[in-house]
């Protein structure tokens, strides 16, 4: 699938375009792979870091189509990682998250389609699934906007997603936090009913191959992954720190959602992932999911308070960190 292509990912300064990048070129051999990102420091850095003559940098942001354009030449697959995903920080900065997010999603369709960029992968959030905050919305929309990409691309150019929770370790994420002060005091929590999904960076990477390998253009692929309570992570990194019940910041969910039941009655299950199938396009591009998948129940609904894989304390820090 990788083999003498040329692969840009928007957004591969980030936790995850920066390690998926290692991951790639470790275990490829791709012509060429391509970081997008605005952040010159951090390109400098990741170019410090990794001493590969296939790396490439291209400094440039998803809300400039020409520049888009011009990084698109010759590119064969597009991961489409960049985004604002802080969550209390976008709620009150909304249309920044606006313009990054969706229009900027916009323009990775628009460029890809114009360049002939054969296949486009958005990477989307458990919190675009029943949004209750403008990050979740946001994503939502480039999510609508990556599937009807479908519709006016004549299928050269293919766009699906990949949905996920909570990735663990990623920057600026509470298990980082603790884990760079194991001897902090005191903690502040939220809830201690919150529960989130959790995935491993290396379970990113699965994902992301599968459904590049396996799109037909418009599913949203979405793993099996497990769930926990936010008070068993501090448990399981600080137990000797004192819990202050904060309350839920704004934007934020008790329990978050990675299918909803309305999606559930065009979905298929397979054996490590659902696969949501749109409704609109041409059913025929979507017959191997019948064949390799099976129904799911009506009122199938995948959330991560009722979620049947769950991590206890112990299962946590053996299987995960």
């Amino acid at each position: 699938m990788f083999t003498n292509k040329t692969v840009l990912i928007t957004g591969g300064t980030g936790s995850f375009g920066k390690n998926f990048a290692k991951f790639l070129l470790k275990n490829y051999q791709l012509k060429k792979l391509i970081v997008f990102s605005r952040d010159e420091l951090k390109q400098f850095q990741m170019e410090k870091e990794i001493n590969d003559d296939r790396l490439r940098f291209f400094i440039g942001d998803v809300r400039d189509l020409s520049r888009l354009e011009r990084a698109f030449t010759g590119v064969d697959i597009v991961v489409h990682a960049a985004a604002l995903k802080q969550v209390p920080t976008l709620e009150y900065n909304p249309f920044e998250a606006v313009k990054t997010n969706i229009l900027g999603s916009q323009n990775v369709i628009d460029a890809a389609i114009n360049k002939k960029v054969n296949k486009v992968l958005l990477i989307s959030t458990d919190k675009a699934a029943h949004p209750a905050n403008l990050y979740g919305a946001t994503k939502l929309c480039a999510e609508k906007l990556f599937i009807d990409g479908n519709a006016y691309g004549d299928r050269e150019t293919k766009f699906s997603c990949v949905r996920y929770g909570n990735v663990v370790g990623s920057r600026g994420s509470i298990i980082e936090t603790l884990l760079n002060n194991k001897d902090i005091l005191k903690v502040k929590i939220t809830s201690l009913d919150m529960t989130r999904f959790w995935i491993t960076l290396e379970q990113t990477f699965a994902l992301v191959c599968f459904a590049l390998e396996n799109m037909e253009g418009g599913e949203i692929f979405v793993p099996k992954i497990p769930s926990m309570k936010l008070s068993d992570i501090f448990d399981a990194l600080a137990p000797q720190a004192e819990k202050e019940i904060i309350g839920i910041r704004p934007g934020e969910k008790l329990h978050e959602v990675l299918l909803t039941t309305q999606e559930t009655r065009h979905a298929k299950e397979l054996e490590k992932y659902y696969v949501i199938i749109p409704e609109f396009l041409n059913p025929n591009n979507f017959k191997k999911y019948h064949e390799i998948g099976k129904d799911l129940e009506p009122n199938f609904y995948y959330a991560s308070n009722t979620n049947k894989e769950w991590l206890d304390i112990e299962s946590f820090i053996k299987n995960i960190l």
